[in-house]
């Protein structure tokens, strides 16, 4: 049942006694003196359905105590040391001179509760409903739009280290797979969660042992009891599947029927990377920097700086790119927003919904790639979808052919390219040059050209872009560039909880405070 605030302290009351000790202005002062407006305890009663049972904490001092960890970047443990131990902590969370806090797991209790509920980034709305009843962001109409890599919080195994663990969790889950190991598998001790004593400077040693724990791994996938599984076993037995396949290939000489297998010379796309945590991803957010973890979106306001929307998502597919994420974003927005974003943002699409919500696109433009260094690009080419032709730059016209499956059409200038003086700077092909048109072709090129001719474009993108490259250092800045939990519904409310703690603090600095039941700012 939910605990209630009774006013009773183990100590005296720090926030009345120590009131000088505690920087004046501070998120820590705030909490200590609109802690209970800010988070009230109704807002938590549906978290709470049960009447009986040990009284709760109240979920005001723990939702005080998540705003004050996500601000600092700290875990479960250093949380509640900091609670035991300083007077801003007790202030901002109402506790006593010696109260020694509770027990760091009651932390995660709470948010297993937030997940499981109706609104689990409450927090992060309770803050936007301060920033809508303060008016800050009334006629303030842009919204920058960024993404970056957020690190994971567990180990990166190779295919060996994979394919242990992912047989080792199927004996721990599934009712039966202890025996079916024992009689099948022979590659590896599999009470042993190290890796084979091999010698692993031998290529042909690592390579008889990758063979052999594939084996084992489709026989125990083989051989398992026929039975209902539940979740988690459900779950076992789809990552060894997976993990079984995802590295390898026939051998050499093999043609994937007599069981033998290598690690293959190719990646494949969505991998995991551990089982430890089956939904972090290799990630490129360039071609210089790649990661693995996962992909942290957020809509930024740049003049006055705060969050509008955070969203963690896997760091694969296309429901997690950029502009997909996007639409998610600025869902709920009102029309007449100037939208901005880097080129990850430059689809057709986004910028065709956009337009379509009353929005105003400013996003630069994916660049263009030359099929020959220094040489001609689609710029140089004249496009006409209407008639359904392309000119290329030596005067050939040439028809658009069906559309294929993916929107985009092809015009086809082979044999005219024999003879062209232009070739050399055109293509490098032996057959000639091919011309994909893509789909929203008419979109990208106008972006292309307001981008490059409209000095009203170029002034806004140059001062109202850069700030959310801002907001994403104070995202990440305290050792926040690694999520703390595991998979991503854990850790996109904990990057809600981040964010909500962050525009606490900048509403605070604007002077947020809380008279005759309203929420309101000194300064606009």
């Amino acid at each position: 049942m939910q605990g209630e605030w009774t006013g009773e302290l183990v100590g005296a009351d720090v926030w009345e006694t120590c009131r000088e000790l505690i920087p004046a202005g501070s998120v820590f002062a705030f909490l200590a003196e609109h802690r209970e407006a800010l988070f009230p305890a109704s807002m938590f009663a549906d978290m709470y359905p049960s009447p009986n049972g040990r009284p709760s904490m109240p979920p005001q001092v723990l939702a005080a105590t998540v705003v004050l960890q996500s601000l600092h970047g700290l875990s479960d443990f250093d949380t509640v040391a900091e609670l035991r131990c300083d007077l801003r902590w007790k202030a901002a969370c109402g506790l006593g001179l010696l109260d020694t806090g509770f027990d760091p797991s009651l932390l995660a209790y709470f948010r297993r509760r937030l997940s499981r509920s109706a609104d689990p980034q409450r927090l992060f709305t309770t803050v936007k409903q301060v920033i809508a009843e303060t008016g800050v962001l009334k006629g303030r109409v842009r919204r920058a739009l960024d993404s970056t890599v957020l690190d994971d919080a567990v180990a990166t195994q190779d295919t060996v280290t994979q394919l242990i663990a992912a047989v080792r969790r199927v004996v721990r889950e599934v009712p039966g797979a202890a025996q079916v190991v024992a009689e099948y598998c022979t590659a590896h001790d599999y009470d042993d969660p190290g890796k084979p004593r091999i010698a692993w400077n031998d290529e042909q040693a690592r390579e008889a042992l990758v063979d052999a724990l594939v084996t084992d791994a489709l026989l125990v996938l083989g051989h398992l009891p026929e039975a209902e599984l539940g979740p988690r076993a459900a779950d076992a037995v789809g990552l060894l599947a997976l993990v079984a396949g995802q590295d390898v290939e026939p051998a050499e000489g093999s043609d994937g029927r007599d069981g033998r297998w290598r690690i293959a010379q190719r990646t494949v796309p969505d991998r995991v990377v551990s089982c430890v945590d089956p939904e972090a991803r290799h990630i490129h957010k360039n071609r210089t920097r790649h990661q693995e973890g996962f992909r942290a979106h957020v809509a930024f306001e740049p003049e006055v700086g705060l969050f509008t929307a955070v969203e963690l998502t896997a760091g694969f597919g296309p429901d997690n790119h950029e502009a997909a994420v996007a639409e998610q974003l600025l869902a709920g927005e009102d029309p007449g927003l100037t939208v901005l974003g880097d080129t990850a943002y430059g689809t057709g699409r986004l910028r065709r919904r956009l337009e379509a919500d009353g929005h105003t696109p400013v996003i630069k433009p994916p660049p263009l790639q030359q099929a020959v260094p220094g040489g001609l690009t689609a710029e140089d080419f004249t496009v006409d979808t209407t008639a359904g032709t392309v000119t290329c730059p030596a005067g050939h016209v040439k028809a658009l052919g069906k559309p294929q499956r993916n929107g985009q059409r092809q015009a086809q200038f082979k044999a005219l390219c024999r003879d062209c003086p232009l070739r050399a700077r055109c293509t490098k092909s032996k057959t000639g040059r091919v011309f994909s048109v893509h789909a929203d072709w008419d979109v990208l090129k106008a972006a292309r050209d307001q981008a490059r001719s409209d000095p009203t474009w170029q002034a806004e993108y140059r001062r109202w872009r850069p700030p959310v490259e801002r907001a994403i250092a104070w995202l990440v800045a305290a050792g926040n560039r690694r999520v703390p939990h595991r998979g991503v519904i854990a850790n996109n409310t904990w990057l809600n909880h981040r964010a909500a703690a962050l525009n606490l603090r900048r509403l605070v600095n604007l002077g947020l405070h809380h008279t005759r039941g309203t929420w309101a700012l000194s300064t606009t």
